[in-house]
Parts: structure tokens; C-alpha cells; sequence
């Protein structure tokens, strides 16, 4: 019986992960259950897993949680703030820790659970980008497992060999007779959309994802490919390569996840339901496979498959981002944090959709050659980000 820990249990990936481990009551137990403000949803899912800890980051939700579960009688123990995810993260009885908290917010409990040895699904893609260098420094160091979630990440693991896949300390992918790493993307909801509009695109018309369901950061990224260009500085630390070893292919159908081209000119693919249960079940359970709710492929009802490169001039976000990986930590992590900013600022319409590659750019350019060899650097670096950030968006007003 495996104990795991989920931070961002009321996420997309959150409930996705729930989902597959009610499939397996015998293998996995939730030993606790973390979310930022959602009371009525943490609630239900205390009730129905009954773990031990539960924690929210609101100190208020947490007092409202805490009530509620006594009112059940419940014997769950809610924990409250910043604190309390990063306590749950390295508990002593924690063997796997999803790390499913968008955004920046992920990275301090992520940590936690890395410097603790734990078994750790990343699917907080921003924990690398911010800090990548530092943080396969210390899954290294302190031999914690580290296995990606995003589909992508998961499915180019899968292709890789198994010496690949189990080694501790990861070997550059020339060893392993690998050529590139092929990123795929669906292009998102405005991949035949006249570029020209793009000025009025409406905070509904970016989180329309045609293939995938994900909450509005993360599809508003997918509508400006800027989350691809997070994934390729992801990638990068992940598999230990350099960014001319990465490509990225507009894939509409979102079947292919991703692939791995070999020297000897073969291309290994992942393929499978846009569903992030399948790479869920596939990381909980490595290296043994167990069921999901997912229905597997019929190929009778599959139709053709396309592929293309990304525009430039339609994605300046995710070459904005490819620029960034070749310049250094300090750049993934300022753009990260622009980016964050960027995009908060459009959902609340406080800027336009065209402002997001705008903002990002003059707050790159800004920060391009700050250092960040620490973990303090960094999340001072991404604290001035921000902020500067923020300024930039009164600007645009």
C-alpha cells in the first residue's frame, strides 16, 4: 500500500489523479489532500478518500473546511497556508506526491518533497522552468524519483529505453542513440484563425480548447503556444539536452503526444486519448502499468493524422520561450513570472490577448541576463518579475 500525498487535489490533474487511484484501493492510499480556496470541492473529496491531512492554502477556506469535516465527523486534520503543503509534501509516511499546483506557487513544496526522496509526478511544469539546473541538482542528490505527468514529458519517457528511464543520474541522450526529442502540439484554438483578428480574441474564445480540458491558465497558454514553450524548457532539464536536441510539431489531433527520434532513423510515438488519466496511471504505477478509466484507441475510427511547424508569427510566445531556454535560468524564470502575470491580467480583461507576447517580450528583454544559481535568487528574481510585470500591465491599460 502506497501513501500518496496530492498538492492541487482540486485541479484538473488533481481530480484526474483521484479518479484513477479509486480504481486501485488496494495498492494506494490518500494519506492527504491539499487545494488553495475550494472548500465545497476539497469537502466531497475528504468524505469519499478519507485521508488523514488536509490543507489549504487560505487560512479562512481552512477554518471552513475544519468545520465542515467535524460536522461529518469526519477525522481528517485540516493544516492551513504555505506551510502546511510544504509539511505534507515531505511527511514521513508520503511515498508518491503528485505536484499538481499551477503555477509558481508549486515550486517551494515540490522541493520539499524532492530534498525527502520522495517519488515525485511532476505536473507543475513551472517548478523547471523556474528552477531547473538546481532542481535535478537535488532529485539527484537526495535519489528521489522524479516522473513527468504532462502528457508530452510522459509520453517522450515512455518512448526513451529502460536504462534511460531508471538511471539516477540521466545520460545525455547522444548515448542512448537519440537524435531529437519531438514535442507535439495541437496549435490550440486559433490554429486556422486569421492572425489579424487576434486583437479581439475574447477571454471565452482562448480557453475553448478543441481537444483537451484544463483550467483557464493553462488553456489561455495553449492558445498562445506559450505553454509549449514552457514544456520545451521542461524537456530540457527533464532529459538532460540542449535545445537543439528538441523540435516541436503542430499535431491537431492530440493522439500522438509526442515522439523520439533515433540515429538509426527510427520514431518512436506515444499514442492514446487526450486524457491526463492515462499518464497518471502510467507514473503512479511505474515501472509496472496498471488499469485506468480511459478507453483505450480504435484506429477503425481514427482520422488522418497532420502535422506542421509552428508559425512564428501566429506563436511569438513559444519562440519567445525557445529564446529564453538558450539564454539561461534567468530568463525562464522572469518570463515565467511575466507570463503568469500576462495572462492573469487577460482573463481578468485587464489587457488583450496580443498584449500577453508583448508584455512577456519587454520583460525578457528586461531581465535577459539576470543570474539565478540559488534558490533564493530565484524567487527573488521571480518576486522582481512580477512586479515589474504588474507595472508593464498598467502601461497597456
Amino acid at each position: 500500500m502506497r501513501q500518496v500525498v496530492i498538492l492541487g487535489a482540486t485541479g484538473s490533474i488533481g481530480c484526474s489523479t483521484l479518479s484513477v487511484l479509486a480504481m486501485h484501493p488496494q495498492q494506494f492510499k490518500v494519506l492527504a489532500l491539499t487545494a488553495a480556496t475550494q472548500v465545497d470541492k476539497l469537502l466531497a473529496q475528504c468524505l469519499e478518500f478519507k485521508p488523514q491531512f488536509a490543507a489549504m492554502l487560505c487560512p479562512k477556506a481552512a477554518a471552513e473546511l475544519k468545520a465542515a469535516l467535524a460536522s461529518h465527523n469526519s477525522a481528517t486534520e485540516v493544516l492551513a497556508g504555505p506551510a502546511a503543503l510544504t509539511e505534507l509534501a515531505a511527511h514521513p509516511q508520503a511515498d508518491i506526491v503528485m505536484a499538481a499546483i499551477v503555477g509558481a506557487a508549486g515550486l517551494l513544496p515540490t522541493l520539499a518533497a524532492v530534498e525527502q526522496g520522495k517519488t515525485v509526478l511532476l505536473a507543475n511544469k513551472e517548478a523547471l522552468v523556474m528552477s531547473g539546473e538546481l532542481f535535478i541538482d537535488k532529485v539527484q542528490r537526495h535519489g528521489a524519483t522524479l516522473l513527468p505527468i504532462d502528457s508530452e514529458h510522459n509520453a517522450i519517457f515512455q518512448c526513451l529505453p529502460a536504462s534511460f528511464q531508471q538511471a539516477k543520474q540521466r545520460p545525455a541522450l547522444s548515448e542512448m542513440g537519440i537524435a531529437k526529442l519531438l514535442l507535439t502540439g495541437s496549435g490550440g484554438p486559433f490554429l486556422t484563425r486569421d492572425i489579424s483578428s487576434f486583437e479581439t480574441v475574447t477571454v471565452a474564445e482562448a480557453v475553448a480548447h478543441p481537444n483537451w480540458s484544463m483550467g483557464q491558465k493553462i488553456s489561455v497558454d495553449s492558445a498562445t503556444m506559450m505553454n509549449k514553450g514552457l514544456e520545451f524548457i521542461e524537456a530540457r532539464w527533464l532529459f538532460n539536452c540542449a535545445p537543439a536536441d528538441i523540435d516541436v510539431v503542430i499535431h491537431p489531433q492530440s493522439i500522438i503526444h509526442s515522439m523520439v527520434q533515433y540515429t538509426d532513423g527510427s520514431v518512436l510515438a506515444q499514442l492514446g486519448q487526450p486524457d491526463m488519466r492515462t499518464p497518471i496511471a502510467h507514473a503512479l504505477a511505474f515501472p509496472n502499468r496498471i488499469s485506468s478509466p480511459v478507453q483505450p484507441l480504435d484506429f477503425s475510427q481514427l482520422a488522418n493524422f497532420s502535422f506542421s511547424k509552428p508559425e512564428p508569427d501566429r506563436y511569438p510566445n513559444l519562440y519567445l520561450a525557445i529564446a529564453a531556454c538558450a539564454a539561461g535560468q534567468g530568463a525562464t524564470t522572469a518570463l515565467n513570472a511575466a507570463n503568469e502575470v500576462a495572462v492573469a491580467a487577460f482573463i481578468t480583461e485587464q489587457i488583450r490577448f496580443t498584449d500577453i507576447v508583448r508584455l512577456n517580450e519587454k520583460c525578457l528583454a528586461h531581465f535577459l541576463n539576470y543570474a539565478a544559481r540559488s534558490l533564493d535568487d530565484i524567487v527573488a528574481l521571480d518576486f522582481e518579475a512580477r512586479a515589474y510585470a504588474q507595472q508593464l500591465v498598467r502601461t497597456l491599460n
